[in-house]
């Protein structure tokens, strides 16, 4: 009876240890970054103020842009158990010229006949979302989160431009010269994230992330699916296609600005 109890102690013991060690892990903190490659075609409209005519330049983003000049990308997330937060930036500097085009309007009104314009066009844009998350959905093959935060959009755009011929009350000098336009928006966001694993291993998942937004802005919302590789506890790589729309309000110089390319990642846990 005495090896009897003493058996029936430590079962116990051992059982009582096992939620326990399953407390710890859910009360520990755990991180995950992600530096990633956007490179997306950039479109949209902006009317430029023109100086003291009183008209606007109208000019479509998608028509000018070519070259990439600097990027910088990543997420940083933390969690705890169901709950964690996670902050995401992404920096562009574009550029791109046209030469002779007609794609070009003053007041939303196109180009006489005979005339075109030069145009060079550089966006500087900053956007940074900082939200929470719950984990809604936490099984080995399937996990989402509900997600709600705050997104800033911090846009500066400015506009070189020559015309070859007097257009309406843009004339001589006026005729050249350089113009910006700067927009600054806080949206609140609410969306979903996460994966469905698969495999042997479940090595393999598909991501996804999903937000809409309003505040400043009329309406944001941006979406990213793609497939990644889990290669073990250090991280993992993934590639998709990440989509991000802005329509600005009425007062705005900025009409509206989109991005839509691919993205490639690297993840890192610990």
């Amino acid at each position: 009876m005495k090896h009897v109890s003493l058996a029936a102690l430590a079962l116990t013991a051992v059982l009582e240890a096992v939620p326990a060690q399953a407390q710890s892990m859910e009360d520990k903190w755990t991180f995950q970054a992600i530096i990633y490659a956007y490179l997306p075609d950039i479109g949209g409209s902006t009317s430029f103020p023109a100086g003291n005519t009183g008209s606007s330049i109208n000019v479509n983003a998608d028509q000018i842009l070519s070259n990439l000049n600097f990027a910088f990308m990543g997420t940083l997330e933390a969690r705890k158990g169901r709950w964690g937060v996670f902050t995401d930036l992404l920096y562009l500097d574009v550029s791109g010229d046209k030469n002779g085009t007609r794609n070009f309007s003053i007041g939303n009104i196109g180009l006489p006949a005979g005339v075109s314009s030069n145009l060079d066009l550089t966006i500087k844009g900053a956007l940074w979302t900082i939200a929470g998350e719950y984990a809604a959905v936490q099984e080995p093959s399937t996990l989402l989160y509900l997600v709600a935060g705050a997104r800033l959009f911090d846009l500066k755009e400015s506009l070189s431009y020559s015309l070859t011929a007097d257009v309406g009350p843009i004339t001589g000098p006026g005729r050249s010269g350089q113009t910006d336009a700067n927009q600054s928006n806080w949206d609140a966001i609410v969306g979903v994230k996460g994966r469905f694993t698969f495999g042997d291993r479940r090595e393999w998942f598909v991501p996804y992330y999903a937000d809409v937004g309003t505040g400043q802005s009329q309406l944001t919302w941006q979406a990213f699916g793609g497939i990644g590789y889990q290669f073990n506890n250090w991280g993992s790589v993934l590639a998709g296609w990440r989509y991000i729309d802005y329509n600005f309000k009425s007062s705005s110089k900025v009409d509206s600005i989109n991005l839509n390319g691919p993205m490639i990642g690297v993840t890192f846990n610990w």
